[in-house]
């Protein structure tokens, strides 16, 4: 499979990255303006660089859409008078909030792969959700099924409006857990810990947290049950979290990250 980046960011190396790591049959090519970066990733990764994104295009059977959203006027007006005559390529988009039917009308390509992957894909730990159109080969579906395991876990949905909703909920949710571990650091530092003993514990505990939920595919509310004893100190941390409205403030946050997100997406169409 020949794949191509338009950009070469760091969203794009973590994806580069993990499909090296997972040794897939894959010829992976670059088109990245920022010579030194270029240079970085070709040294780094074993891949090809473009002079240009119609280079890159043009012998791909997959063309990552790795720019920034604001980026993609620019790039179709470089590419779309290309892309008719490329009967083979599919296109897959990893820009956040623009709708795939945005995509569709300035590329010029209904064979188009939607991704939202996360941050955590740098450590190959990525939570990605991702679509397609109905035009997309099952063998460019298989592969892509593959190329988005080799940096996490990865979920498909038929419908596009739960890879915004994913937008909402993995792809900003690393902030949100960085947010609840600076908290737990600064309250253990009040307590007199030391940042680095208090930020190495709250990190593995966190850590360590996820992995028991998702290994024993228990409901969260179970295994906080597990961990609170009746009158005793996580109850008394539970009390304090729900009388801060905790739980809300959590489930606004999803909101408010998904309503941005709509409004993103209509300035995009404008």
């Amino acid at each position: 499979m020949n794949v191509s980046f338009i950009g070469g960011g760091v969203m794009a190396e973590a994806i580069i990255s993990g499909m090296k790591k997972a040794g897939l049959d894959a010829n992976i090519t670059v088109s990245e303006p920022i010579l030194q970066r270029a240079s970085y990733l070709a040294e780094t990764y074993d891949v090809e660089i473009a002079k240009n994104n119609i280079i890159a295009i043009r012998n791909t059977d997959l063309a990552v859409l790795s720019v920034k959203p604001q980026q993609l006027g620019d790039v179709a007006r470089e590419i779309s008078t290309f892309v008719p005559a490329l009967e083979r390529l599919t296109f897959m988009s990893i820009m956040a909030g623009v709708q795939s039917k945005t995509i569709i009308e300035q590329i010029g390509c209904d064979r188009l792969i939607r991704i939202m992957a996360n941050t955590p894909s740098q450590v190959g730990l990525g939570a990605t959700a991702w679509t397609t159109t109905s035009t997309v080969s099952d063998e460019m579906r298989d592969f892509s099924a593959k190329m988005l395991a080799s940096f996490g876990e990865q979920v498909y949905f038929e419908d596009e409006k739960l890879v915004d909703i994913a937008t909402a909920l993995s792809a900003s949710g690393p902030a949100y857990v960085f947010v609840f571990i600076e908290a737990l650091i600064d309250g253990a530092v009040q307590l007199g810990m030391t940042n680095a003993d208090a930020r190495a514990l709250a990190i593995q505990m966190v850590l360590g947290s996820a992995a028991l939920a998702k290994e024993t595919g228990k409901h969260p509310a179970e295994l906080r049950n597990m961990v609170t004893s009746p009158g005793g100190t996580t109850a008394a941390a539970l009390s304090a979290l729900e009388n801060a409205n905790f739980r809300k403030a959590t489930i606004d946050a999803v909101l408010a990250a998904y309503q941005r997100g709509e409004e993103l997406a209509k300035l995009t169409d404008a």
